[in-house]
């Protein structure tokens, strides 16, 4: 009863030195405290399965200061974990490619599974959401991950063409906020309106110190800089999802559709979430959307957004309470979320995506097993790593459905 007790804390103090250390020292000491909070699961009962989730949970929340809703916690307040939740260690190996959103988390837990399974899943193939999808359709991979949850004709080709006559179902997986990665000399500290944003990257607002950004930032001294919006050049589920949010949160200054493809005039384009990060860290006077965990990586100062509750600050707590506010449009197991963009809450970061991952309900054949195993850790003990690479952790209502729709996957 004692080791895995000891093991849960050397998890808690591992992941708390993990979120002090440099990014370079961060993935490794946060898969050495997965696997340490996977391996307490397996040494102790079902109720030591779920001490050992519990201090997991806590970890993540003390090194990102989140609360309990936002770590992926249970209602009850202890952590879902892989064996606790039923499953279990498989054999055969896995293909995957699409969100580049989800890049680094994905290959944590890649190699965080493969440790702990003895298992031999193959590296995530990235690409892109359109990419994900079509090599899912095409039968080029066994899961795919996307930034926005399969539209009707993608289900129905993926249903007929991919699936064997079974359904194509969205698991929410990951929390990706939207960060807008900035790089202005001499600010760091900036707050931004949906409709600043949209006349930002619709190119009617071109200078920083104009005075729709200089009226909600008092105080500060913007500079006479033009400004560079970097946007994706490649089908993006990124650029979807912003450009929904300002479609919905400024309505009137964003006339364009949202859609994977840019169709904004001017700007700068770039290949993929880390040519937009690197785009903006290499420009003076840029702004760009980008997953948090790039803009973290390239140490990039990040927006403040006041959807007209004040202005938020992007957290896990803030960005977790965008999803745990969204609705569930799917019918289980498939579970496709509304966001509110628009929404005022106070204390919600709205930018936000969720990765799904994109799957057949049934008709997995020899890849049943081992797609339902690793799914099943992602869901759970998974869902520790994901405020140390720039994530959130699903808010517990969602991971509970998550977890029972990965159980029902044959």
């Amino acid at each position: 009863m004692r080791a895995p007790l000891l093991l849960a804390v050397v998890t808690t103090g591992a992941l708390t030195l993990a979120a002090c250390g440099s990014d370079n020292n961060a993935a490794p000491a946060t898969s050495a405290a997965s696997s340490a909070a996977s391996s307490a699961a397996s040494a102790g009962s079902s109720a030591m399965s779920s001490a050992s989730g519990s201090a997991s949970s806590s970890a993540a929340m003390s090194s990102s200061g989140s609360s309990s809703s936002a770590a992926g916690s249970t209602a009850g307040g202890a952590a879902l974990t892989f064996e606790g939740a039923g499953f279990t260690c498989a054999e055969g190996t896995l293909r995957s490619s699409g969100s580049t959103a989800q890049g680094k988390v994905m290959e944590q837990w890649i190699a965080d599974y493969n440790s702990l399974c003895n298992a031999e899943i193959n590296a995530y193939g990235g690409g892109g959401s359109g990419k994900g999808i079509q090599d899912f359709t095409g039968n080029q991979v066994d899961f795919a991950g996307s930034d926005s949850a399969l539209k009707e004709d993608q289900a129905a080709a993926a249903k007929d063409s991919r699936c064997a006559g079974n359904t194509a179902i969205d698991l929410p997986m990951v929390t990706g906020p939207i960060a807008l990665a900035y790089n202005v000399s001499g600010v760091s500290d900036l707050t931004l309106t949906p409709a600043v944003l949209a006349g930002i990257f619709n190119g009617s607002i071109t200078s920083w110190d104009a005075p729709e950004i200089a009226e909600i930032n008092s105080g500060v001294t913007l500079p006479a800089l033009a400004i560079q919006a970097v946007h994706r050049a490649e089908d993006s589920g990124t650029t979807e999802n912003f450009t929904k949010y300002l479609k919905a949160a400024a309505p009137d200054a964003w006339t364009f559709d949202a859609a994977k493809a840019w169709a904004a005039p001017g700007g700068v384009a770039a290949q993929g979430s880390d040519g937009v990060s690197k785009q903006v860290a290499g420009t003076d006077g840029s702004i760009g959307y980008v997953e948090w965990g790039y803009a973290v990586d390239d140490g990039l100062n990040v927006a403040k957004i006041d959807n007209g509750a004040g202005a938020v600050e992007l957290t896990a707590e803030s960005a977790g309470a965008a999803v745990a506010a969204a609705e569930v449009t799917g019918t289980a197991p498939d579970l496709a979320l509304k966001l509110d963009y628009a929404t005022q809450e106070s204390g919600v970061y709205p930018i936000v995506l969720v990765t799904y991952e994109i799957v057949c309900s049934a008709g997995n054949g020899d890849n049943a097993a081992i797609l339902k195993s690793f799914l099943g850790y992602t869901a759970t003990d998974g869902q520790a790593v994901l405020t140390d690479l720039g994530a959130a952790p699903l808010p517990s209502e969602i991971q509970t459905q998550v977890v029972e729709a990965v159980s029902s996957l044959s």
